[in-house]
């Protein structure tokens, strides 16, 4: 996770979260294993090379935001970007569920990532988010390692 990933206006971090909502329920709705390996790759890109190369926020950027006013607020991408890798780590075992036969593991995989999204692009709670703040609070502080060496 980058330190300069630049700040990301909330409203697209939602807007992202309601696509993959969108998804997942085809998902589960279809039992597509190929779908699922499309949308690990969603959260691949936002996770790892970050939301402003990921293709949810690219449309947001692209055609909604100019629609909007600007944003009033804006976010650290590290938490976002945090909550992709979590959604992508589900995605991923989903899809192996999915494409091997382990239909109960794509199922409730699939699931998991679902119940993550809705809360985030309905009610702006983002799960992943949360972990984050949690294990950044639990985390030793290195300035604190260097003074009690």
């Amino acid at each position: 996770m980058s330190a300069s990933d630049p700040q990301l206006d909330p409203r697209g971090v939602r807007f992202a979260a309601a696509l993959t909502t969108v998804v997942l329920a085809i998902v589960l709705l279809s039992g597509s294993g190929w779908l699922l390996a499309a949308q690990t790759v969603v959260f691949a890109l936002a996770a790892f090379a970050g939301p402003r190369f990921a293709p949810y926020p690219l449309i947001f950027r692209t055609l909604v935001a100019p629609r909007l006013n600007p944003p009033t607020e804006r976010e650290d991408a590290a938490p976002v970007r945090f909550s992709q890798l979590v959604g992508f780590v589900f995605a991923a075992v989903g899809t192996v569920g999915y494409l091997t036969g382990l239909t109960a593991l794509g199922v409730v995989a699939t699931a998991f990532a679902l119940v993550a999204a809705f809360l985030n692009a309905a009610f702006g709670f983002c799960l992943g988010c949360e972990m984050y703040g949690l294990i950044q609070r639990f985390r030793p502080n290195r300035n604190q390692q260097g003074a009690t060496a």
